[in-house]
This record gives structure tokens, C-alpha cells and sequence, in this order.
């Protein structure tokens, strides 16, 4: 098992930055993959951007690419996403999830566990 928490989301103006962070729990952190996810009202979940087990490879959403980093610190068992020149089309409920067997991370299937979410909102 595993639990996740994420925190750091709030109102962010246009072109903001801000940093999630989602603090896990349970088995061993270092063993498994994360990934962040957002879905904003109405619309699907969508992958944002995941890193591997040690952090030595990230992956990135094409809308994010540029303004986002996410980076992890296993001694801390905490996965990060900084996000900078924030839209108002970034505006959504940003969930961090657990990739136990790993798998294709771009894909909500791959995931085993996810945090409760936190209300990102940028205005313009």
C-alpha cells in the first residue's frame, strides 16, 4: 500500500509560478515510479509529467514541456512539480500518482495509487 499526499496548489495569477509537492507513504519510495496527472472541470484526466524510480529520467506533456520540472527526493519520499508561466489553461485539480510496476507513464493504467488532489487555479 501506499498514500499520497499532495500539497502546494492555490490561485496563482497569469504567468505565475508555484511548486507541488506529494509526500508518500507506505512502501519503500524509492522502488517505484510517480507521476503527476490534472483534470480540469469537464474535461479527462491528463498525464502532466513522470519521473522513474531513481529521478534520472523525467517525461513531460507537450503543454508543460517547457514550464514544468518535476524532480524527486527518495531520502525525503517526496515527488515535486514546479510549474512556471502559469495560464489560465493550467487551471485544474492536480493529482500525483504511483507507478508500482512501472509501464508506459503517460497513461493513467500504469498507475497503482493516487493522492486525493489540490486545486490549482490560475487567473488571468
Amino acid at each position: 500500500q501506499v498514500q499520497l499526499v499532495e500539497s502546494g496548489g492555490g490561485l496563482v495569477q497569469d504567468g505565475g509560478s508555484l511548486r507541488l509537492s506529494c509526500a508518500a507513504s507506505g512502501r519503500t519510495f524509492s522502488t517505484y515510479a510517480m507521476g503527476w496527472f490534472r483534470q480540469a472541470p469537464g474535461k479527462e484526466r491528463e498525464f502532466v509529467a513522470a519521473i522513474n524510480r531513481s529521478g534520472g529520467t523525467t517525461y513531460y506533456a507537450d503543454s508543460v514541456k517547457d514550464r514544468g520540472t518535476i524532480s524527486r527526493d527518495n531520502s525525503k519520499s517526496t515527488v515535486y512539480l514546479h510549474m512556471s508561466s502559469l495560464k489560465p489553461e493550467d487551471t485544474a485539480v492536480y493529482y500525483c500518482a504511483a507507478a508500482i510496476l512501472g509501464g508506459t507513464l503517460v497513461n493513467t493504467r500504469a498507475y497503482d495509487y493516487w493522492g486525493q488532489g489540490t486545486q490549482v487555479t490560475v487567473s488571468s
